[in-house]
């Protein structure tokens, strides 16, 4: 006699929608699309980092220090085998735990922050990383979608509380940030900093008169920068004259030109060895030299969507934390990507900032899985789970 079969459960079959386990809940808000599209641009990222690998190699090694031609592509799996479940694991906490997390992130990393100039290592002029343990940290990096949070919080707290002085504390806190960035120096990153803090504040109801104030105080301290700091100055005249040492945007432009529309293909690539970052700022370029343009605009279109299809959920937010909070990080992300891809298409004077998830770098992927799972957490909605009757009892 043959007996019943004993057939395992799977346990994705289980996670229907009146699931109410953790994995449930999270599967059914979370919105997944979202999430596919960042998967395929760590994937991209990947591709991208293996064909830069060996150029990068090759310009760093000598003498006894002689690196693997997959060496950075090895460091980038790694940091994205790290990096995918901080931002899963990020994604499904609530409300309240990710604004605990960003509050305490936000402290934590305005205090590295303000360590840096003292205890901070240097490279090419500038003083942004920390020594821990065998690896080099970037504050400023993670310091960006907490604080991002942050600020929403406390404008979140104005819109509900209007005797609250919500948009000037957060100025001063970003203030504080401005002048810490500026110490070491990174004019970038003060410049996106500055920037999603307006979106945000915007949002939140600031007035013509504060907005044209801001924008001069801005164009003030630009201004200040340039003239004051020598690095700034050669960058900002090399970008507007054209003059003096331009050896890094006209290889970049050599490579973008090389690849054509369909690229020399898979590991061809002979620019990419006279690029001086081709595994970091200038890694758009490697990918247009071996790719091609269609390439180059097909990840350019993925930026965009992922942007777009943020901004359609937040439509009909009706939370104004949620709002902010995933107005300023989306914003980041969108910005850091322009502004990298500017630099890479000469639109833009070189600022040392990375192309999101596909640029190598372990602080750069690890903050940027923060923050995507932070957002992923605060876009996580259903309108048939809040109104099912099995799961009428759970709020997000």
């Amino acid at each position: 006699m043959i007996g019943p079969a004993t057939v395992k459960a799977n346990p994705v079959a289980r996670l229907g929608r009146s699931d109410r386990t953790p994995l449930g809940r999270w599967f059914w808000t979370i919105d997944r699309v979202l999430l596919l599209m960042i998967f395929v641009l760590m994937c991209i990222g990947l591709i991208a980092v293996a064909a830069a690998s060996p150029a990068a190699a090759y310009r760093y090694s000598g003498g006894a220090h002689q690196l693997g031609d997959l060496h950075y592509f090895k460091r980038q799996l790694m940091w994205v085998m790290l990096g995918l479940p901080v931002m899963l694991g990020v994604s499904m906490l609530s409300r309240k735990w990710a604004l605990r997390l960003a509050l305490a992130g936000t402290l934590l990393f305005m205090l590295l922050l303000a360590l840096v100039p003292f205890i901070g290592k240097e490279a090419n002029g500038a003083h942004r990383w920390i020594g821990v343990g065998g690896f080099l940290i970037q504050p400023s990096e993670f310091l960006k979608p907490l604080f991002i949070v942050t600020t929403a919080w406390l404008l979140a707290l104005g819109h509900e509380d209007r005797t609250v002085p919500a948009k000037r504390i957060s100025a001063v806190l970003l203030a504080i940030v401005v002048v810490l960035l500026v110490q070491q120096p990174d004019i970038g990153q003060t410049a996106l900093f500055g920037a999603v803090w307006m979106v945000q504040a915007v949002l939140a109801g600031l007035t013509v008169q504060a907005i044209a104030g801001l924008v001069a105080a801005g164009i003030v301290g630009l201004s200040a920068c340039y003239l004051l700091i020598p690095h700034v100055t050669s960058r900002i005249d090399r970008f507007l004259t054209g003059g003096g040492d331009t050896y890094q945007i006209d290889r970049a432009l050599d490579a973008l030109r090389a690849g054509g529309l369909f690229g020399a293909g898979p590991g061809e690539g002979a620019m990419k060895l006279k690029l001086p970052e081709p595994h970091t700022d200038y890694i758009f370029a490697v990918i247009g030299e071996e790719f091609g343009a269609i390439a180059c605009l097909a990840l350019a279109s993925l930026f965009i969507a992922i942007v777009v299809r943020v901004t359609i959920r937040l439509l009909d937010e009706e939370d104004p934390f949620l709002l902010y909070a995933s107005a300023g990080l989306v914003t980041q992300f969108g910005l850091q990507a322009v502004i990298n891809m500017g630099v890479n298409l000469n639109l833009l004077p070189s600022k040392g900032m990375t192309l999101p998830f596909i640029s190598h770098g372990g602080s750069s992927m690890i903050a940027l899985c923060i923050g995507m799972g932070l957002l992923l957490a605060f876009t996580r909605r259903n309108a048939y789970l809040k109104r099912s009757p099995y799961v009428g009892g759970w709020k997000e």
